[in-house]
Parts: C-alpha cells; sequence; structure tokens
C-alpha cells in the first residue's frame, strides 16, 4: 500500500471511528459526519449514500456486542420493532435514488431540531423506565409510527435512528438508555442491513473503501455503547439532544443548498 493510500484509509477510518461513536452514544446520527466527507472526497451521491449505509451495518454489530451482555432486551418487542419498521425500509431505499430530496430534507431537519428543544424543555423524558401503551391501541399507533420512521431510514441519510429513540422514550415509556440500546441493535443491525441490501442492488458502493470504514464502525460503535451503560441516562439524553439539533441544522442546510441550486419554478 502506497503512502497516499495508507493516508487515506486512515482518514476513513477515523472519520468512521468518531462518526460511530457519538452515533452509538446519542442513538443515531452517524450520516451527520460520514456521509458529506464521503461526498467531500469526490462520490457522487448515490455512490456515498450506498457506501454509508454498508458501513452503518457495523455500527450495528459493534453495538450489539455490548448491549447483549446487558440482557435488556425484550425479544417479542424486538420482533415487534422489525416487522413494524422494516417494510418501510425497504420501500424508502426504493425510492430515495428515483425522488426529488429538497423538500423533503427541509422537512425532516426541521422536524429533527424541533425533537432536540422538545427532548430539552422536558427534563425528565427519559430518565426513567416506565412502559406503556403496551395495549392493541398503543401498539398499533406505535407500529404505524415505525413504519413511517422505516421510510425515512431507508430513504434518507441520517437522523432517522435518532427519531426511533425519542418516539421509543415518548411513546413506549423507555428511559433513553435503553432505547438507544434497542435503536442501535435493530436500527443499526437489522433495519440498516436490510436498507444497504436494497440500496447496493441499484448502486455499488466504493468497495476499496469499506474494510477502513467498516473496522472504524465496528470500533466506535463498541465504544460508544460501553460509554453509554456505564455514564447512564443523563449522558445519553444530552449526547441525544446536542447530536439532534446538529442533525437538523445540517439536514436544513443541505435542502437549502438544494432549493437554491435547483430553484422551484411555477
Amino acid at each position: 500500500m502506497t503512502p497516499e493510500l495508507l493516508l487515506e484509509h486512515t482518514g476513513l477510518f477515523v472519520l468512521s471511528l468518531l462518526a460511530n461513536g457519538l452515533s452509538a452514544l446519542a442513538g443515531g446520527g452517524a450520516g451527520l459526519l460520514q456521509l458529506p466527507v464521503l461526498l467531500f472526497l469526490g462520490l457522487s451521491f448515490s455512490v456515498a449514500l450506498a457506501t454509508h449505509k454498508i458501513a452503518s451495518v457495523a455500527l450495528g454489530l459493534g453495538a450489539t456486542l455490548r448491549h447483549l451482555r446487558e440482557g435488556h432486551l425484550e425479544p417479542r418487542f424486538c420482533g415487534y420493532i422489525l416487522a413494524c419498521g422494516l417494510p418501510g425500509v425497504v420501500l424508502g431505499a426504493w425510492s430515495v435514488l428515483k425522488l426529488p430530496e429538497a423538500w423533503t430534507l427541509l422537512a425532516l431537519g426541521l422536524l429533527t431540531c424541533a425533537l432536540g428543544i422538545y427532548s430539552g424543555c422536558k427534563k425528565q423524558l427519559g430518565m426513567t423506565f416506565e412502559p406503556r401503551n403496551r395495549d392493541r391501541r398503543g401498539l398499533i399507533i406505535g407500529g404505524i409510527g415505525l413504519l413511517l420512521i422505516g421510510i425515512l431510514n431507508g430513504s434518507l441519510t441520517s437522523g432517522t435512528g435518532l427519531f426511533v429513540t425519542l418516539w421509543l422514550v415518548r411513546w413506549f415509556g423507555f428511559d433513553y438508555q435503553r432505547a438507544v440500546s434497542y435503536v442501535l441493535v435493530l436500527v443499526g443491525l437489522f433495519w440498516n442491513g436490510l436498507g444497504a441490501l436494497t440500496i447496493s442492488l441499484q448502486q455499488a458502493p466504493q468497495w476499496p473503501w469499506l474494510p477502513a470504514l467498516l473496522l472504524g464502525a465496528l470500533i466506535g460503535a463498541y465504544c460508544g455503547a460501553h460509554l453509554s451503560i456505564a455514564k447512564g441516562n443523563k449522558l445519553v439524553k444530552r449526547a441525544f439532544e446536542t447530536l439532534t439539533i446538529l442533525v437538523g441544522i445540517k439536514l436544513t442546510g443541505d435542502a437549502l443548498a438544494l432549493l437554491q441550486l435547483f430553484p422551484v419554478t411555477e
């Protein structure tokens, strides 16, 4: 390997380590750092998205290795989250390379910022585990929410894991630490895995870059998950709120840039 290639792969590894470490701590948002850098390095949007989606599967794997040791995951509820969300992931992944994204990004960016602000204003939200909405009505409404978030997860680049985190906290009464464990294992590994497969069938990723990105994601996710378990809900809640607002600002900026480059004409 030439010095130039070694430097390139080292940079990709460090990028993936940081992005996925923060994501594992907050419950989503790895694409906030990872995808823009891949675009900056010269990849087209479709290639960068396919590469990022595949690399993000290692986020779920690294987090799974750590969170399964805690025994917080309920098998039946895991199956429920997968059954509700995976159809949406496939639908979103098949549509992402075919639909205009500016207005969707703008709406998602503003909504994501609002989620972070809402959580920050609710000081006790997600600090304790108080299960609710487990009856038929609650599960149906919760499932519809997971389906819609699954569509966003398959079609957009970053931040949708944060939506699942807050949905589990707000609707089902999870504390942040427990919600993040579900998101990292189920969304990170299964939702992202299916989305990556669906997108890669349409667009080949940048295969030579994937080893460094996958290794960084695996190590970063394990370390981030360990930190979230060790430090508890207060740190996870603050990380969630900070990263949610940053993701929202980024998505809003991306949307405004697209609207300026491609103004809507009547």
